[in-house]
């Protein structure tokens, strides 16, 4: 496909070839991702020597990498990576890559952990997935006593992977957060948050092809007829696990933020509904 091209030739070919499936900020910014990561070439590198010519194992890492691409695989599956919170974490389709509204929720949480008159914080991520929420607020409150769970073996291999590359030391245990008999072998927590599950199976068309193919739908999905299920239990749980002026921070789906807010108002004495950068109502903050 890059046969006997130059970099700067392939650049503009495989530019041009992401741009028939992404906008052209998407497909720039994939682009420089892929050439970086692969070939160590930037894009300051192709305008300094637009003739240069790579490898061919380059050349033929980047050919794999295009037709996946095209194939709607998400570029943080193929490269084995994504960035969260400035963070470089370890990605595969056994975790949600992680989104830049959850960054937001993380800065919720570190914005008023300073209220917080604890000096060591017992902190819960409930299904951790990749680990980004836990490790974030590890690296920003390190301090804080992290415990993150998830019911996924697999993604919990790839948290505590990417926990130890951060040098993060986090607890991390294997938990059905559904199965109530599960939860008296957890402590009191100062704060609990969570992204979990919260998208109704018959929204399943709406999404990308690259995140209904390609991630894993146990953490994405709940049953049409139960949209707040984890809300549920994360308000139940946190009548028996959360500390007195205890805080619980949730991402939430936008048609469904005041419908959790309600629900958590039955038995919290303070619910607040925060929208993220673009007014969408995403995050739900309850107080014991």
């Amino acid at each position: 496909m890059f046969a006997k091209m130059t970099i700067k030739q392939q650049y503009r070919f495989f530019l041009q070839q992401l741009q028939t499936i992404y906008t052209l900020n998407e497909a720039t910014a994939i682009t420089d991702w892929v050439f970086e990561s692969l070939a160590g070439i930037k894009r300051f590198d192709i305008i300094k020597n637009p003739a240069q010519v790579l490898p061919a194992s380059n050349t033929e890492l980047l050919n794999s990498t295009l037709i996946a691409l095209l194939q709607h695989k998400p570029v943080q599956y193929i490269l084995g990576e994504a960035w969260f919170y400035n963070l470089k974490l370890k990605v595969n389709e056994n975790v949600l890559i992680p989104r830049p509204e959850t960054e937001e929720l993380v800065e919720l949480v570190l914005s008023k952990a300073m209220n917080i008159k604890n000096t060591t914080p017992v902190l819960l991520d409930i299904g951790t997935g990749s680990g980004c929420i836990a490790i974030a607020l590890k690296k920003n409150m390190p301090a804080a006593i992290v415990t993150a769970i998830d019911v996924s073996k697999e993604a919990l291999q790839i948290a505590k992977e990417n926990a130890a590359n951060q040098n993060t030391n986090i607890q991390f245990l294997e938990t059905n957060f559904l199965d109530e008999t599960q939860w008296p072998a957890l402590p009191m927590f100062d704060i609990i948050i969570s992204n979990p599950p919260y998208i109704p199976i018959n929204e399943k068309e709406k999404l990308a092809i690259n995140v209904t193919a390609f991630e894993p739908h146990q953490a994405l999905f709940v049953p049409d007829n139960s949209p707040l299920l984890f809300y549920e239990k994360i308000a139940a749980f946190g009548k028996t696990h959360l500390t007195i002026n205890g805080k619980i921070y949730m991402e939430t789906h936008e048609d469904f933020a005041t419908k959790t807010a309600a629900l958590f108002s039955q038995f919290y004495k303070e619910v607040i509904i925060k929208t993220d950068i673009f007014g969408k109502e995403r995050m739900v903050v309850a107080e014991n």
